[in-house]
């Protein structure tokens, strides 16, 4: 295992797992919260995903906790406070959460796992507005006091409207989860200039903005960013010429494949049932793609 000056490489960090919707990205995220947990790490998953439910089945928990929606006072529609980052580029206040204060409700526990979601849409009812503001808490939220050795694992909304309202910039490091699709080859490009372009100093869209103060919060948020690459996970696939195929499609176009889940009936079979998951061969796969970030950001260190 990697480590440097006594202490795991990627403590600390935040990883964004992406992708097209139905390329697996939940399932990534579990499977790669195992790997980490495996390797020693405290995991901190925030459901970010402002549409999709059950990851907390998938992770082996009975219940959903409370949303951080709700703990922020909910969206400015319904007389809240949480704004979208588009609209107003403004670090939300107080988001930097301790576990030791942050009332039980709000997230699941189990021995090396923290559990919380951002919040869904779904449960606001009509006229609630747009998820923007569950963008803003997962741009901001930082979770101090969860353990030794933290790692935050965050399982985003499908597509590239996260980026569109500055999540990236918090993130160390994106996981574009490929299936065997053409779209999901674009997805990971787009992201992979998306993060070439933020890491060349390309500032975001500020017409919109008619206060000063805000433009100038927009640009501080871009110019601090602190995401080094993303990188490609294959997942959903059952034979070698596929995974030739994929890796000479992303690498030709600037996109490092780190590793290849192969398609596992089993993993569909427990979302169906809302069990937990577990696949071994594919927490092995994943080990060895941390292993992969680990010494990235050793690189990155040493530059």
């Amino acid at each position: 295992m990697i480590k440097r000056d006594g202490k795991k490489i990627l403590a600390g960090q935040r990883i964004g797992i992406l992708g097209k919707g139905g390329s697996g990205k939940s399932t990534v995220t579990v499977l790669m919260a195992r790997a980490f947990q495996h390797l020693g790490y405290q995991v901190n998953i925030l459901d970010a995903d402002s549409t999709n439910i059950g990851l907390f089945r998938a992770l082996g928990f009975d219940s959903q906790p409370m949303s951080l929606l709700d703990y922020f006072g909910g969206t400015e529609f319904s007389g809240g406070l949480v704004s979208c980052p588009v609209d107003n580029p403004a670090v939300l206040p107080k988001s930097t959460i301790s576990l030791k204060s942050l009332p039980k409700r709000y997230y699941r526990q189990m021995p090396g796992l923290n559990f919380l979601v951002a919040g869904k849409i779904g449960d606001r009812g009509p006229g609630a507005g747009c998820d923007g503001p569950i963008s803003k808490i997962t741009r901001d939220l930082k979770i101090v006091d969860s353990g030794k050795f933290p790692v935050t694992l965050i399982d985003l909304k499908a597509g590239l409207e996260d980026f569109a309202r500055g999540v990236v910039t918090s993130l160390d490091w994106i996981i574009t989860v490929v299936d065997p699709n053409i779209a999901a080859i674009q997805v990971a490009v787009d992201i992979k200039n998306l993060v070439l372009d933020i890491k060349a100093g390309k500032q975001p869209a500020t017409k919109h903005l008619k206060s000063k103060i805000l433009i100038r919060a927009a640009n501080r948020i871009y110019r601090q960013a602190k995401i080094k690459n993303s990188f490609a996970l294959l997942n959903k696939i059952d034979n070698s010429r596929i995974e030739r195929s994929l890796i000479k499609s992303l690498e030709s176009q600037g996109v490092r494949v780190i590793g290849t889940l192969k398609q596992a009936s089993s993993l569909s079979s427990s979302w169906l049932r809302g069990k937990a998951l577990a696949n071994s061969e594919a927490e092995g796969v994943l080990e060895k793609a941390i292993n992969n970030l680990q010494k990235e950001t050793l690189n990155e260190k040493n530059v």
